[in-house]
């Protein structure tokens, strides 16, 4: 359970040093800090519930989202963010693992984001095709839609079905929200491979 030293303080009002009081429980593993002012109580919690208490406001995205919602095969151990306005990477360690925030854009950042409660936490995640557009925001740009098709299939190793299942009317929304060759791109690639081939298909 997550708990502010504010909490802490109210509920050690008895104790003549409370200070002392927190730092003995951390000392005792009873308490876990997170980030300066707030604790956890459970240390097997998983990190990916602690990321908006960490950093505030945030989304989990980038690798973490793509490997969470199985577009990229390997699993990621660092818990990453997506802020916006920050200006420069914030990166947070403690006992439940590694957190890294990175600005995107602000006319992209509420869209395609989902609030999940789960027992007394809540987390908030990009879409597949959100954290896609994101981690292209931040990569080295591309020059080409070879280039990309190099990017997303050999490098990232995103698995071509899983990436034939993302909804592209969602990325074509998000294309214009950026300002990345990339991304423009990737808005280019589906339109030559799937959109206008499904138009002609259809027609």
């Amino acid at each position: 359970m997550i708990i502010t030293i504010l909490n802490l303080k109210e509920k050690y009002i008895d104790f003549t040093d409370i200070n002392g009081k927190i730092k003995r429980d951390v000392d005792n593993g009873i308490l876990f800090p997170i980030v300066r002012g707030i604790y956890e109580t459970n240390g097997n919690a998983d990190g990916f519930l602690l990321t908006s208490y960490i950093y505030s406001p945030s989304y989990l995205s980038f690798e973490y989202a793509l490997s969470f919602h199985n577009i990229i095969p390997e699993r990621v151990v660092v818990y990453t963010n997506a802020t916006f306005n920050k200006r420069k990477s914030k990166t947070y360690k403690n006992h439940f693992g590694l957190f890294t925030y990175r600005d995107v854009p602000k006319e992209a950042f509420p869209f395609f984001v989902q609030a999940y409660e789960r027992d007394t936490y809540s987390y908030v995640i990009a879409s597949p095709e959100k954290a896609l557009c994101d981690l292209l925001y931040i990569k080295q740009p591309v020059k080409s839609i070879k280039e990309l098709k190099m990017l997303l299939f050999k490098d990232l190793r995103i698995n071509k079905d899983a990436f034939e299942q993302l909804n592209f009317k969602d990325i074509m929304f998000l294309s214009n929200k950026y300002t990345s060759n990339s991304i423009k791109h990737l808005k280019k690639y589906i339109e030559s491979e799937y959109i206008n081939d499904n138009n002609s298909a259809n027609g």
